[in-house]
C-alpha cells in the first residue's frame, strides 16, 4: 500500500534543522514522569533523524497553561526523554525568539534540542501566522509525529505544514497505516465494538460506523439507550431516554447500509452501583424496576465472541460494561481476550483506541496482543467519526 502522505523515507535530513512536533503530554507526579509510554513511542523518529545527522528540534505542548507557568514546563520531560532514548537532550527556555534561535544555532548534526512548551504562547492555539513564521525560522523541514494532537489546527500541529516541507514521523506513519487498514481500506468483514456510558458523546461516531462496517456491537451504558428505544424496560440503569429517537435513527441508517446492529440479549443486573455487590443475569424481558444493568450477560458474551469470529477486522472503542468494578468487567475482559486470541492466531486485524479502552485492554492483560492500540483519545475518536484531521491533511502528497 503506497502512502498518501509524505514520510521520512521521502527526505534527506542530514545537516538539516528538523522541527519535530511530538506528544510529550505525559503524566507527572512531583516533577517525575510516571508513565513513559508516549516517550517510548516517539523514540524511533527522534533517534532515526539524529542518527542520520539531522538536528532534532522538538516542539510540544504540555497541559493547558494560561501563559508562562513553571508547573507546565517541559524541562523535566526533556530529562525523562533523554533517559528513554539514551542520548542527551538539550533544553531551551522558550520556543521562539532569541533564546530559541541561540540554542538552535549552537546545534551540531545529530544533536537533540527540546524547546519550551508551545502553549506558553496563546498564539499557538490560535494558529497565528506571525507565530507560525517565528517557529518556521528555526527549521528547514517539519516532521509531525503527534497523531494525538492531529485533530487540532494549531501553529505547531498544522500551521508549520504550510510554511515548511512537511513529513509524517514514524509514530504518525504507524498510526495512519494501522487506521487505514481498519476503516479506510479494511479486510472485510469489519466489526466495530462501541461501548462507554453515553450515546450523546458518540452519535457522530455511530452515524459514521454504520456506513463503514458490516456489524456494530453496542455495549455499556449506551446499549441501554438503544434497548429503551426498542421498548425494553431498563429499570434504574444509566439511560439517555431523550435520545431514543436518535437511537432509532441510527438503527434505520444501519439497516439501510447493510450493517447488523448487535445489542445485548441478556444483562448482569445489580441493585447498587458498587464493586462485588450481589448481581444476577436476567433476560431483557425481566429486568427488575429497581435494578441496574452493569454488564452484558453470558449469552451476550457468546454473541459478541461469535461476531468477532465472523470478522477479519475489528475496531474497538469503549468497554461493554462497568469494567472498573468487579465482577462487571467480565463482558469486556471476555471480548478482549477472545479478540486477542483471534489476532494471535492471525485470523483478525484488531485496532483499539480511546482512554477507557486502553485501560480496559490493559486490565484484561491483552493490550500487547492487539494489532494496534491508539493512545490518541480525541484524534482517534474524530478519525472514527470520519472527520478530516488538520494535522494529517497537511502531510498529504
Amino acid at each position: 500500500m503506497t502512502n498518501s502522505f509524505r514520510t521520512l523515507d521521502d527526505v534527506d535530513v542530514k545537516g538539516k534543522r528538523v522541527l519535530v512536533r511530538v506528544d510529550l503530554n505525559v503524566p507527572m507526579d512531583g516533577g517525575k514522569v510516571t508513565d513513559a509510554t508516549r516517550l517510548e513511542r516517539i523514540a524511533p523518529t527522534i533517534t532515526e533523524i539524529s542518527d542520520k545527522g539531522g538536528k532534532v528540534i522538538l516542539l510540544a505542548h504540555f497541559g493547558r497553561p494560561k501563559g508562562r507557568d513553571d508547573k507546565n514546563s517541559l524541562k523535566p520531560v526533556a530529562a525523562a526523554l533523554a533517559d528513554v532514548i539514551k542520548k542527551s537532550v538539550a533544553f531551551a527556555d522558550d520556543c521562539v525568539g532569541d533564546v530559541a534561535a541561540k540554542a538552535v544555532g549552537a546545534m551540531k548534526d545529530g544533536d537533540i534540542l527540546c524547546l519550551e512548551n508551545t502553549r506558553f504562547h496563546s498564539a499557538e492555539e490560535k494558529n497565528d501566522p506571525a507565530f507560525v513564521a517565528e517557529l518556521a525560522k528555526l527549521g528547514d523541514i517539519w516532521v509531525n509525529d503527534a497523531f494525538s494532537a492531529a485533530h487540532r489546527a494549531h501553529a505547531s500541529t498544522e500551521g508549520l505544514g504550510h510554511k515548511l516541507p512537511a513529513y509524517a514521523g514514524r509514530t504518525m506513519q504507524a498510526e495512519l497505516d494501522a487506521l487505514g487498514k481498519a476503516l479506510d481500506a479494511p479486510t472485510k468483514p469489519v466489526i466495530a465494538i462501541v461501548g462507554g456510558a453515553k450515546v450523546s458523546s458518540k452519535i457522530d461516531l455511530l452515524e459514521n460506523l454504520v456506513t463503514k462496517v458490516d456489524a456494530l456491537v453496542i455495549g455499556g451504558g449506551m446499549a441501554n439507550t438503544f434497548l429503551h428505544a426498542q421498548g425494553v424496560k431498563v429499570g434504574k440503569s444509566l439511560c439517555e431516554k431523550e435520545l431514543a429517537a436518535t437511537a432509532l435513527r441510527i438503527i434505520d441508517k444501519a439497516e439501510a447500509s447493510g450493517c447488523a446492529i448487535i445489542l445485548p440479549v441478556d444483562a448482569i443486573v445489580a441493585f447498587h452501583f458498587a464493586a462485588n455487590t450481589p448481581s444476577h443475569a436476567y433476560g431483557l424481558d425481566a429486568i427488575p424496576d429497581e435494578g441496574m444493568i452493569l454488564d452484558v450477560g453470558p449469552q451476550s458474551i457468546e454473541r459478541i465472541n461469535s461476531a468477532i469470529d465472523d470478522a477479519a477486522t475489528l475496531v474497538w472503542n469503549g468497554p461493554v460494561g462497568a469494567f472498573e468494578m468487579t465482577p462487571f468487567d467480565r463482558g469486556t475482559v471476555a471480548g478482549a481476550k477472545h479478540a486477542a486470541a483471534r489476532t494471535k492466531a492471525k485470523k483478525l486485524i484488531s485496532v483499539a483506541g480511546g482512554g477507557d479502552t486502553v485501560a480496559a485492554l490493559n486490565h484484561a492483560g491483552v493490550a500487547d496482543d492487539f494489532s494496534y492500540i491508539s493512545t490518541a483519545g480525541g484524534a482517534f475518536l474524530e478519525w472514527m467519526e470520519g472527520k478530516p484531521l488538520p494535522g494529517v491533511e497537511v502531510l498529504k502528497k
